[in-house]
């Protein structure tokens, strides 16, 4: 029964499964086990904790524990004794606001856009999410994710609950025939839980929408509808009249990615020393978690004769922080993909969707073409915020987001200049300056083409320079990519180097559903690739 009541990630196999496991657990630690009550059975009536990491199977809570949770599941129902079995039960349970949809309703399936003729089928595994105000007049307090279609009472239910006091989410799953809290937004950054149990996909403690931003792949939304096959329990679901699309539930996850972004830098500076900067810099030197993007061209629509079509911005820079939130004046367009050339690439490197669970396979990409990890909304909102409470300055997180700049995730010589930074109390109003100085003496004997070398060049810069500097040689560098993506040969890096990207997300427990990606016929062994500021592609 618990596995049901868990997430179902066909892309996780057995073997994959247990490798990561052996790899990732230290002897004697408790197994990631995912957001469940481990090797117990749970009684009615009472809630449970279990975090995993920490705890090696479910314990009930303590009443004093319980007392101190202030979110709308603790609130309305566990302190009240009332332990609601399905969705439809939990929300009955809430107070009803104003209003002809009471609940927003968003509706998510990586088989969505595939026809529902296809044969064999894939998994239409569908999921609701679902989001509301309950303890608070206006602000979303409470996300719930469920199977949709499905047996209520058996498909996993998984809540996310804003608690005003504490300024964090709590997770809970329920577990029949109880629930499970499984940690609070610290429990994903202390080390003993961090990327464990839900925190595996929560990595920095907030919620996810992996498919953030327009045209928001598998989701429905004003950009795609998911076709629903004849006699889908989900057609008869009362919760379908409530559908919105994931448009609103973007505008939503970057609000409360916000908030939670704000109450941690409040906690871990309000002494104004810093305890762990290298859990806050991590997010600005390394990719601790990932968004997945793609053009807006649907991939089926594509002509050989047909217009070019631009790639997502995140595939060549991290624009989001470095255009949008740094405001460099770059001024280049976005390189275009030409669609001869996307068609000619789908044949040579053999794109094809494919399910190994249920047998599906189809040639070509994925509904929306050109599918990639960029960097995640989660890490730039805590660099942007640094900013903004002058934690650190603009320009020393331009200085280290230029530092491989080509390659905005999965960078190995931006995350080395990770070992830079303290991993013990520091005072914030210094720590800029200790953090590049450690850099910049380092750099002192190190070759001009080391990432310190690099970052000290940039660094020493004058401060009414550097972000002309650094516009103009993004303006170049998108220059030369718009013409090197016109040739066969340049085309065909940037699909290896996607795929080298894909690669790395798969690696990733965020990676939970094989349709989520194409695959090709480029060997899971191939090279790491990276992306080089004069646009050509290397090893």
């Amino acid at each position: 029964m618990e596995y049901h009541e868990r997430r179902r990630a066909t892309a996780w196999s057995a073997e994959a499964a247990a490798e990561a496991e052996s790899e990732a657990v230290p002897p004697g630690a408790p197994a990631n086990d995912g957001c469940g009550a481990g090797p117990v059975g749970l009684g009615a009536g009472q809630l449970y904790r279990r975090v995993s990491g920490v705890d090696a199977q479910a314990v009930p809570m303590d009443p004093q524990q319980l007392a101190g949770l202030g979110d709308p599941m603790a609130v309305l129902f566990f302190r009240k004794g009332v332990f609601p079995m399905t969705v439809q039960d939990l929300l009955a349970g809430l107070p009803q606001p104003p209003g002809p949809l009471p609940n927003a309703v968003y509706l998510i399936g990586e088989a969505g856009q595939i026809p529902p003729t296809a044969s064999p089928a894939p998994l239409r595994d569908f999921r609701w999410a679902i989001t509301r105000t309950a303890l608070q007049p206006k602000d979303v307090d409470l996300l719930i994710s469920t199977g949709a279609g499905e047996d209520p009472a058996t498909t996993f239910l998984q809540v996310a609950a804003w608690d005003p006091g504490a300024g964090v989410f709590n997770y809970y799953s329920r577990i029949s025939p109880s629930w499970v809290w499984a940690g609070d937004s610290w429990s994903a950054l202390a080390p003993a839980s961090r990327g464990r149990g839900c925190f595996d996909s929560h990595i920095n403690g907030s919620v996810v929408m992996k498919e953030l931003t327009l045209p928001w792949s598998n989701w429905q939304s004003q950009s795609a509808t998911i076709h629903l096959p004849a006699g889908s329990p989900v057609s008869a679901d009362p919760l379908l009249a409530q559908l919105v699309g994931a448009e609103n539930l973007e505008l939503t996850v970057r609000s409360l990615v916000a908030r939670w972004t704000t109450a941690r830098l409040a906690a871990v500076t309000r002494t104004g020393t810093v305890d762990h900067p290298d859990h806050l810099l991590r997010q600005l030197f390394t990719t601790t978690s990932v968004n997945l993007a793609s053009s807006a061209v649907q991939s089926a629509t594509v002509t050989a004769a047909g217009p070019d079509f631009p790639l997502p911005v995140g595939f060549w820079l991290n624009g989001d922080a470095l255009i949008n939130d740094l405001a460099l004046p770059v001024t280049a367009d976005l390189p275009k993909a030409p669609a001869a050339e996307y068609l000619a690439a789908l044949t040579t490197f053999g794109f094809h969707l494919r399910e190994r669970v249920s047998g599906f396979s189809q040639p070509g990409d994925t509904f929306f073409a050109f599918v990639v990890p960029e960097p995640a909304l989660e890490d730039n909102d805590v660099v942007r915020q640094m900013v903004q409470t002058g934690l650190i300055t603009a320009k020393f997180a331009a200085c280290a987001l230029m530092v491989d700049f080509a390659n905005p995730v999965f960078s190995a010589d931006r995350a080395h200049l990770l070992t830079y930074v303290p991993t013990t109390p520091t005072p914030a109003a210094t720590l800029t300056e200790q953090v590049a100085q450690a850099i910049t003496t380092a750099a002192g004997i190190l070759p001009p083409t080391s990432p310190e070398a690099r970052f000290a060049a940039d660094w020493a810069l004058p401060d009414t320079a550097w972000q002309q500097a650094f516009a103009t040689r993004i303006d170049g560098y998108l220059g030369r990519v718009a013409a090197r993506i016109a040739t066969r040969a340049g085309f065909e890096e940037y699909v290896r180097l996607a795929e080298s990207r894909r690669r790395e997300f798969k690696a990733m427990r965020l990676n939970e559903f094989e349709l989520t990606l194409p695959a090709t016929t480029i060997p899971a062994s191939a090279h790491r690739l990276r992306m080089l500021e004069d646009a050509t592609v290397t090893s």
